[in-house]
């Protein structure tokens, strides 16, 4: 049997990096050999408003190009937008949600597994800025399995040449770390 497809919605607020993010998996998935696609969805076009990004998996080209209604998976750089949006909504049973929080979180959907982490702490430590995309990256793959760390690394390597690619790089391993250490 095959890979079916599986979908990624990420939230985040305008200036974040949530369609780099996108882009990011996307490419590491295809360097881990799956296919992948990965686009934004923008409603007000600034700095600090809420803001979405897709990426689909499957074992073979992706030719869908609707939004992302019902994901298996999402990733919140912001909690400050579980009030705002309805970020759970359509949630499939079994989904896995990464959050950047270390707070407790209402409204998670049963069957869905809640992953916590303090991403802005780690970016803030590693890359000395509060941009927790890279971050929430290296907890993505270690939570669900669907890119390989060291697709992820190459992705960012790629991406942000230099100190930076070494800082974004320690800053996804760090939390991949984490997250591997509390499943």
């Amino acid at each position: 049997m095959g890979i079916f497809l599986r979908e990624l919605r990420i939230h985040g607020r305008g200036g974040q990096g949530s369609v780099t993010a996108a882009e990011l998996i996307a490419t590491a998935a295809f360097k881990s050999k799956i296919y992948s696609q990965a686009f934004p969805a923008f409603g007000v076009e600034r700095r600090g408003a809420p803001v979405q990004a897709f990426v689909r998996f499957d074992d073979k080209k992706v030719r869908l190009r609707s939004q992302i209604y019902e994901p298996d998976y999402i990733i919140v750089q912001d909690s400050t937008l579980i009030g705002d949006v309805n970020v759970f909504g359509g949630m499939k049973k079994g989904g896995i949600a990464i959050i950047n929080t270390e707070k407790e979180i209402e409204g998670v959907p049963d069957g869905v597994k809640l992953v916590k982490i303090d991403a802005t702490s780690i970016a803030l430590e590693i890359l000395g800025l509060p941009i927790e995309n890279t971050t929430l990256m290296g907890a993505f793959a270690a939570a669900t399995g669907e890119i390989e760390i060291h697709a992820l690394e190459e992705s960012l390597r790629e991406r942000f040449p230099g100190s930076l690619g070494d800082k974004n790089v320690a800053a996804a391993k760090k939390a991949y770390e984490i997250v591997k250490g509390g499943l």
